[in-house]
């Protein structure tokens, strides 16, 4: 898979974009701590905008540009990119400069950075920072997955070997659909953990949750960077066939229902019945 971009490279373009999602989460903030409300204005799809979006868009564009001119960059905040373009990519940046601007907007601290390098459909690198949680993780493709926060030094996460009791379930705090409802309803004993952005998935990959099952719709550039970490650190994105979760293959940068698990653990001891009717 990294036939073309070899291992000092591509740790090389993961030490820059730690970097650049470190100085976007200054500017991001700024902005957050600027004022009690968060001002926010509505884009066509109805998601909120706000000024920390556009300038931790404006700093990546301008970082990655810089590093790999000839690689194209796609993200939330970017102009509409025809697919008759994408569909020629095999490298590209994908990009989400403010993950979970409504816990943004809700002042929770629960958003990210989310910085992917994608190959061949593949996520190869990914950095997740938030900001103001002071926590960052990070991961390339053979080199596994590490967390630093403010006081710890860079640990290596791994997912969970065996199933908790009751199993930790993790989900959206500002999503919750009835495909989701009824699919807790089916399971086993077992605890619910709330979070905000791709931080969920993050939590997988800690080893502080047993699955996260995310049957709603999410954008590409949401999953990505976080996937690359799960991956690195043992565990599996798949569509609910069972399937990897994949990207840049259609015209739509909508992603299909997912789950996030340990390999170790698998998918087949969740009730899937009631969702794969």
């Amino acid at each position: 898979m990294l036939t073309d971009i070899d291992a000092q490279t591509l740790n090389q373009y993961l030490q820059t974009c730690i970097v650049l999602s470190k100085v976007a989460g200054k500017q991001i903030l700024k902005v957050y701590y600027a004022t009690q409300q968060v001002e926010y204005s509505k884009k066509e799809d109805d998601s909120p905008l706000t000024q920390a979006d556009l300038l931790s868009h404006q700093t990546i564009i301008k970082g990655l540009s810089e590093l790999t001119p000839n690689i194209p960059i796609l993200s939330e905040e970017s102009t509409k990119i025809d697919w008759e373009i994408r569909q020629s990519w095999q490298t590209y940046w994908l990009i989400d400069p403010l993950d979970g601007t409504k816990e943004f907007i809700k002042k929770n601290g629960e958003f990210t950075v989310n910085i992917a390098l994608i190959h061949q459909h593949k996520v190869i690198l990914g950095v997740v920072f938030a900001p103001d949680l002071k926590r960052l993780y990070y991961a390339s493709h053979g080199n596994g997955a590490f967390m630093i926060n403010e006081t710890q030094p860079a640990q290596a996460l791994h997912t969970k070997n065996t199933l908790s009791k009751p199993i930790n379930i993790v989900g959206s705090r500002s999503h919750l659909s009835e495909r989701m409802a009824t699919f807790l309803k089916a399971q086993a004993a077992h605890k619910m953990v709330v979070m905000g952005s791709s931080l969920k998935l993050c939590l997988v990959a800690e080893g502080r949750a047993d699955i996260y099952p995310r049957l709603g719709l999410t954008s590409e550039w949401d999953t990505a960077a976080s996937q690359c970490v799960v991956e690195e650190a043992g565990g599996k994105v798949t569509k609910i066939d069972g399937s990897d979760l994949e990207y840049n293959h259609k015209d739509s940068l909508l992603n299909p229902e997912f789950f996030v698990f340990s390999k170790t653990v698998g998918l087949t001891i969740f009730n899937l019945s009631t969702i794969l009717k």
